[in-house]
């Protein structure tokens, strides 16, 4: 096992290195940059596309290239002087290089946009998404598992319908909409006050007491939880029922039954084993997808300060710091979680080798 960790962990080296190159590519032909945002702010101007005015990679570029609107008037040492402050005025390839030679020291540098460093932004915002994804996957997992075991058990029953019907029509509700639905029904929209619209914590929240901010975090992240926890949910159970009745249909276990083993037996002692190894596989993508994928809209809707909307407000206003740092950062954990996620293979049932696997 350890050769095979240790090829894993090798791995990361040229994808991460994969993902980085492609990325920072694109944003050669993505129009606008930080000088252009500058620019733009010192003459007020709108949005970003009215301040473009042709030419692919924009100040992503090199220095002297970019006709910036509205620069007509600045001094021209004043524009060379921002892209050095930027860095934007030595070549992509050059610039591409020493990025990653700070990122493999894992120095992210500083946002351009709040001028402090991109790792105490990311701290800021995490525990927003950190609170979005533990508890959605958790509870997602508390209830769909036992869930999906008894729908395997009582296939074909009126359980198995009716259970079915409300976990289709979940799916097929968008989460975005859900979230303004339980905003609307429960968060003083046109009935109910009982929820919090926005924020994680109470403007008094330094005033409670241990067991006071305790309820008043949980309060605060109802909504948002359950909104992203509705369609991972309806994934999960239907995963789990699957498995399971995958596993209750082969050899083995029709032999156990005969062996005068007990339903209970069967189900825990051997069918459980097998039939989580495809659920325990799934864990890693369903949390990064809803610590990530997820948020943004989530976060937006419930007015939440985090990764989701960080990430967002820093490609808009092309703060490449925060943009670069944070995918070379999380890039970097979805891989090391994806070794993790095989680990839990073998720790779940000890059969599975991938020592004698050629990967």
């Amino acid at each position: 096992m350890g050769a095979y960790i240790l090829r894993r962990l090798l791995l990361i080296i040229p994808t991460l290195f994969g993902i980085m190159v492609i990325n920072f590519a694109l944003v050669q032909f993505v129009p606008g940059g930080p000088i252009e945002q500058i620019i733009a702010e010192i003459n007020g101007e709108g949005g970003v596309t009215d301040r473009i005015t042709g030419g692919a990679g924009g100040d992503v570029g090199q220095s002297g290239d970019v006709d910036y609107q509205g620069a007509r008037g600045l001094p021209a040492d004043f524009i060379a002087e921002l892209e050095a402050q930027y860095g934007l005025d030595k070549p992509p390839l050059e610039r591409f290089f020493n990025m990653m030679w700070d990122y493999m020291r894992f120095d992210f540098g500083e946002s351009y946009q709040r001028s402090i460093s991109v790792v105490d932004l990311v701290l800021e915002k995490m525990p927003v998404s950190i609170s979005l994804g533990l508890w959605s996957t958790m509870i997602a997992y508390l209830i769909s598992i036992p869930l999906g075991i008894r729908k395997a058990v009582r296939d074909g029953s009126r359980f198995d319908t009716w259970t079915s019907g409300i976990i289709i029509v979940a799916y097929a509700i968008p989460g975005f909409l859900f979230a303004i639905m339980l905003l609307v029904l429960f968060a003083g929209g046109s009935y109910f006050q009982i929820f919090p619209a926005r924020g994680l914590t109470s403007a008094n929240f330094d005033q409670l007491s241990l067991v006071g901010k305790v309820l008043d975090y949980f309060w605060h992240i109802a909504l948002p939880v359950t909104a992203t926890t509705i369609a991972s949910f309806a994934t999960l159970t239907l995963l789990t029922k699957n498995s399971f009745l995958d596993e209750i249909r082969k050899q083995y276990v029709m032999t156990a039954r005969a062996k005068g083993l007990g339903e209970r037996q069967v189900l825990y002692g051997h069918v459980f084993r097998n039939a989580m190894l495809i659920i325990i596989a799934g864990f890693p993508g369903l949390f990064l997808s809803v610590f990530f994928a997820g948020s943004l809209i989530i976060e937006t809707i419930f007015s939440l300060d985090g990764l989701g909307l960080l990430g967002f407000q820093a490609a808009v206003g092309r703060d490449y710091p925060v943009v670069f740092g944070t995918l070379f950062f999380f890039g970097l954990v979805g891989l090391i979680v994806g070794i993790l996620s095989d680990l839990m293979y073998v720790l779940v049932d000890p059969r599975i080798d991938f020592e004698s696997r050629n990967t």
